[in-house]
């Protein structure tokens, strides 16, 4: 039996690090592969400037994949408020400013929305995920989750705008929910499975 291809993932997120790491234990011994961070990620960065999460995605990866000769693979995420015009959207970490925190994202988008009630707190994550091998796109997929904006902060997990994403199958914000369940309903749990999909034939 062949051993495990290396998939890397271009991302210095720690919170998405985690993530990641949890749903590959879960899925990729099956999947025949085995994820690594880029070896040194201390190369030329990729400025995520498009106006899609699909292009950030398949730019970033096609970017990366030119340093290594593993299929690589990156996400853009973010949160999607309809009532906002879509925002904070592909802006989502840079909502407040570059080197803003979580809580002053979060405090912003709380601010943007104080006079919105019932249907127009509604919003959705989204996330898209890309894999390039040597400069060529090899897969990319997405997949979503729907919620409301909450009115202040809750829990003490998660990371981003978790703390004020209700999701309610589960009655809870994503920072409410354990690490099992929020990889198991989450935009990225759902886009990392179907990218373990689309890359399995490359393992045949």
């Amino acid at each position: 039996m062949r051993a495990p291809a290396k998939l890397h993932l271009a991302s210095s997120n720690p919170g998405k690090l985690a993530e990641f790491r949890a749903l590959a234990a879960e899925g990729l011994a099956n999947a025949r592969f085995s994820l690594e961070t880029l070896p040194n990620f201390t190369l030329p960065p990729f400025e995520e400037n498009a106006p899609t999460f699909g292009e950030n995605a398949l730019g970033k990866a096609l970017h990366y994949s030119r340093f290594c000769d593993a299929v690589v693979f990156a996400d853009d995420s973010g949160l999607v408020v309809p009532a906002l015009g879509g925002a904070p959207g592909v802006l989502s970490a840079r909502y407040a400013g570059v080197n803003a925190t979580n809580e002053e994202r979060i405090a912003k988008l709380l601010s943007e929305m104080q006079d919105l009630r019932g249907t127009a707190r509604e919003g959705h994550f989204v996330c898209v995920i890309a894999a390039a091998q040597s400069g060529r796109g090899v897969a990319i997929v997405s997949d979503d989750v729907d919620g409301e904006v909450l009115d202040a902060p809750r829990g003490r997990g998660g990371f981003g705008y978790d703390p004020v994403f209700y999701f309610s199958a589960l009655g809870k914000s994503f920072a409410e929910l354990s690490g099992e369940e929020k990889n198991r309903h989450s935009h990225r749990g759902k886009a990392f499975r179907r990218l373990l999909a689309a890359l399995r034939p490359l393992r045949r």
